[in-house]
């Protein structure tokens, strides 16, 4: 069977710290995992699958794939290196970014070469069809967030309001979503509480539609997941179903 014609960025979910921040960072590792897109990797990561899939291992909270190259603090304290996670944590005991040479040192190490790989992928492959932005979130609005203490829906597409892929292939996986995972009507969303991040805007439509996938972690992590270690209440099975269904969603959007 040939593989889907779908690049798949999963920029979230490492669970790593860069070796240059180890003497700066403050954040426990808990917190730090309750930044991250726990599991993307492993639900998203149909290898055999999809055509391409572009990832990484270092944690979102040290170095944000999914912000532009200049989104640095102080002007986004919410950009590519962070001063605080989504929870309000601080994550260094100094301001880290006024070390300028270590933040192009994480930047030419691990930032650039991620968006170099995509754009090598979409320069030499023009037979690709689509490119999906692959995320988790919090079931419940966090501290930083669009949509502070509001229950989210099970799974939220982004096409930053049709402008990264037309309203007839959002309908299309939105079909497919909903199928695969056996959802009602209203708990799949469309742009809201997420309409796509930097990925989805700098790469819908230039030259393949992208999309954005936001899966609500409340269908794989209990409550307190966290709470006696990493891994303490996070089932094996359920991220394998999750996986499979992804992999069901992509057969029904493609056939």
């Amino acid at each position: 069977m040939a593989r889907f014609p779908v690049l798949l960025s999963i920029p979230h979910g490492g669970d790593q710290m860069p070796p240059e921040v180890m003497a700066h960072a403050v954040i426990s590792r808990r917190d730090m995992l309750a930044d991250s897109d726990a599991f993307t990797r492993e639900i998203y990561g149909i290898k055999e699958d999809a055509a391409f899939i572009v990832d990484a291992s270092i944690a979102r909270i040290y170095v944000d794939l999914n912000r532009a190259s200049a989104d640095l603090p102080p002007a986004n304290p919410d950009g590519i290196i962070k001063s605080q996670s989504c929870h309000g944590v601080r994550i260094y005991r100094h301001d880290l970014w006024q070390n300028q040479s270590l933040v192009n040192t994480l930047l030419e190490k691990y930032y650039h070469p991620y968006h170099q790989k995509i754009q090598t992928i979409l320069a030499r492959h023009n037979n690709l069809e689509l490119m999906l932005d692959c995320h988790s979130m919090e079931a419940v609005g966090p501290v930083i967030g669009p949509d502070q203490g509001v229950e989210r829906p099970a799974i939220c597409l982004g096409s930053r309001h049709g402008q990264s892929c037309s309203p007839s292939i959002v309908k299309q996986m939105a079909n497919a979503m909903r199928r695969a995972f056996a959802l009602k009507e209203d708990q799949l969303t469309i742009d809201k509480p997420f309409a796509g991040g930097y990925i989805t805007r700098h790469y819908g439509n230039n030259p393949i539609p992208c999309l954005q996938i936001e899966l609500n972690r409340g269908l794989y992590l209990e409550k307190g997941w966290l709470d006696d270690g990493q891994d303490a209440r996070v089932t094996a099975q359920k991220i394998a179903e999750l996986h499979q269904k992804f992999r069901y969603a992509l057969e029904l959007f493609f056939a």
